[in-house]
């Protein structure tokens, strides 16, 4: 692994727990099963439409953002991070409003937080990117951990190394990411480790 100087989180699934059903976000807005949500909404041209499918999804987000939990191990991670003195920030594909909930509900200390409405979603890389740069970093000295095959995809995207997350179900793609854990106390030893190197 290139030397590690920042580390960027997804949110969902991967320092707190979603309980977001897209099968039935599909149902309720009429996307089609093979399709992006975010991708399908794009498309519509109907405003009346669009602003419907829209607010199934924020209704959908803010639901899921009452109950979010952080991931056993998410408080160890973030002391391993002071401790190495690593800057760290959130991408993720959720709304600002619902992302905001998560972070403050469960105390995560990352002022940083990127969403859908401040850059193209994953697996566009300009979120990435653009933290890099603010960060005054190469984009291949930057982990970016998640824990589906878009948040892979947007490190390969910016050049930056990616790091998945499987909670121990080995997935089809997981083979594509640079690194691949269990659980975040894997991620929280291999700061330590860089910590005392």
């Amino acid at each position: 692994m290139i030397k590690l100087k920042g580390i960027i989180f997804d949110l969902d699934g991967t320092l707190v727990t979603s309980s977001l059903d897209f099968s039935l976000i599909r149902q309720q807005i009429n996307c089609p099963e093979q399709l992006d949500v975010l991708v399908f909404v794009d498309t519509l041209t109907c405003v009346k439409t669009k602003a419907h499918a829209n607010n199934v999804i924020a209704w959908h987000e803010q639901q899921d953002a009452l109950s979010a939990q952080a991931l056993p191990g998410m408080t160890d991670l973030f002391d391993a991070l002071e401790k190495a003195q690593l800057p760290s920030a959130i991408v993720t594909r959720n709304s600002q409003s619902a992302s905001a909930l998560k972070v403050s509900n469960n105390r995560i200390p990352i002022q940083l937080v990127l969403t859908r409405e401040d850059y193209p979603p994953k697996p566009a890389p300009d979120a990435l990117l653009a933290i890099a740069s603010l960060w005054q970093l190469e984009p291949q000295s930057i982990l970016y951990v998640g824990d589906y095959l878009y948040d892979i995809q947007a490190a390969f995207n910016a050049g930056m190394q990616s790091c998945f997350i499987n909670h121990g179900r080995e997935s089809a793609y997981q083979a594509q990411a640079d690194l691949v854990i269990t659980h975040l106390d894997e991620l929280t030893a291999l700061l330590n480790s860089l910590e005392n190197n």
